[in-house]
């Protein structure tokens, strides 16, 4: 029974040894104080006698080992209790003594004052507008604190103004776009703010200068003849486009500098009828893409009052829900036509927003969103996750998603229909048609009509 309690002593000894090798190791090239927070990323450790400690510490762990093993194989069970415990003496005597050794190898890290080779001489300050040059950068990114000392009524100690992470990556086109004088008319570079939006520096930071309006801008139409006529040109500064006046825009045989709404200025003969007759019938299926206004409307009536259409186009279907009364948000960037200023002359809202940004509305708080010829096979399909993962965000419970003309290659297909699945929304309608305006067949329309089911977790 004395033999067995000796050699859980020692097994105890020598689980203290090794943690007191663990230990020495550690502080042969750390102090307490470098455990703390320091101005550098690391401390330095000197190499000197690096070889020598690595010696020392291969013969502890020879010791221990070796020590161990005469544990398991039985030779010390014929050995005394007094001559196990002078043994066990010598042995720790022999392995602190070699600890030791190590400890006086080790590097004075209390007093060293050679930084790490890798830690720059000179820090880089962590404030956002120490990285710009333009002061009306500084100015605007600076937070502003409160002048009363107190939270506003918002709840914040201050005001945090934002700008979009890609600004620091475009530092030149960014700090063109803020070179201005304060009071002054802006510069013409409403390209150049539209070029940062689109590369991720979105929202772009606000001006303290005057923007630019067109010279001779008249009185808009009234609103029952803006629906479905073509605006004033002098309203819209052309700047930027390839065309100069709206008659240019609706004429097909101009090279007008955009394709994605190739026939969309063209009010009387391709938008007039749109969601409201039957059009592009597929000659094979004499099946259409194209769902019309009323049809979809009526899987919710009179639920569907406020939506928001992502598309790029002159407002045609808000003007359309509008007769509805449902009133519709188009978001829209001026890609290559003034896009946003055609849909305001039309007396309906634009909202000048890329697809990088997060939608402006609250959760839950839209009846319907739709969405042509916009997001098509162009769009990875991790973004696309995230764009409606967005939608379902600010659509209501029983709100509609109206996924209209959604083109892509065949063999893309599943994989861009499955993005949708993962909603877990109704079906109302579904459907995939060819896409017969080219010589080949590797292209497909699919639209559809979802409701996001109730979530009552």
């Amino acid at each position: 029974m004395g033999t067995w309690k000796s050699v859980n002593r020692t097994i105890f000894i020598l689980g203290i040894c090794a943690l007191l090798v663990s230990v020495a190791t550690l502080s042969g090239s750390y102090s307490f104080r470098s455990l703390l927070v320091t101005n550098s990323f690391c401390d330095y450790v000197n190499p000197l006698n690096e070889g020598e400690a690595r010696m020392n510490f291969e013969v502890v762990i020879r010791k221990i080992r070796q020590e161990m093993d005469e544990l398991k194989n039985g030779t010390l069970k014929e050995s005394s209790s007094s001559e196990i415990l002078l043994r066990h003496s010598a042995f720790l005597a022999d392995i602190l003594g070699l600890i030791e050794s190590m400890q006086a190898l080790g590097p004075d890290v209390e007093n060293a004052t050679v930084d790490h080779p890798l830690v720059k001489l000179n820090h880089q300050s962590d404030e956002p507008a120490d990285y710009f040059l333009i002061e009306e950068i500084r100015k605007y990114v600076r937070v502003k604190p409160n002048r009363l000392g107190k939270q506003n009524f918002m709840g914040a100690n201050g005001t945090f103004t934002s700008i979009g992470h890609a600004c620091f990556a475009m530092k030149e086109e960014l700090e063109e776009y803020m070179d201005y004088d304060v009071g002054e008319i802006c510069n013409d570079d409403w390209k150049l703010a539209q070029k940062l939006m689109v590369h991720g520096c979105d929202p772009l930071p606000r001006r303290r200068c005057l923007a630019r309006a067109p010279r001779l801008y008249t009185q808009p139409f009234p609103i029952n003849e803006s629906i479905w006529k073509l605006p004033d040109d002098r309203n819209v500064r052309w700047s930027g486009y390839r065309c100069k006046n709206f008659t240019c825009l609706a004429n097909n045989g101009t090279r007008k500098g955009f394709f994605k709404c190739a026939d969309c200025f063209n009010l009387t003969h391709h938008e007039m009828p749109r969601w409201i007759q039957p059009t592009e019938l597929d000659p094979e299926t004499n099946t259409t893409a194209d769902f019309l206004i009323p049809e979809v409307l009526k899987i919710k009536p009179g639920e569907v009052r406020i939506g928001l259409d992502f598309s790029v186009g002159t407002g045609t279907f808000a003007a359309r829900m509008r007769e509805f009364n449902v009133t519709i948000v188009s978001a829209t960037i001026n890609l290559g036509a003034p896009f946003n200023e055609m849909i305001a002359l039309r007396g309906l809202v634009p909202l000048y927003l890329s697809i990088n940004q997060r939608l402006p509305f609250f959760d839950n708080t839209l009846d319907l969103i739709h969405s042509t010829r916009f997001l098509d096979g162009w769009i990875d399909y991790v973004l696309l996750d995230f764009v409606l993962f967005d939608w379902d965000r600010v659509l209501r419970p029983g709100g509609l998603l109206w996924i209209d003309s959604f083109f892509c290659l065949k063999e893309d297909l599943e994989d861009y229909m499955e993005a949708f699945k993962v909603l877990r929304y109704r079906k109302h309608k579904w459907v995939v048609v060819p896409k017969r305006d080219k010589d080949d067949d590797r292209e497909v329309f699919f639209s559809a009509v979802l409701e996001k089911p109730p979530r009552p977790f």
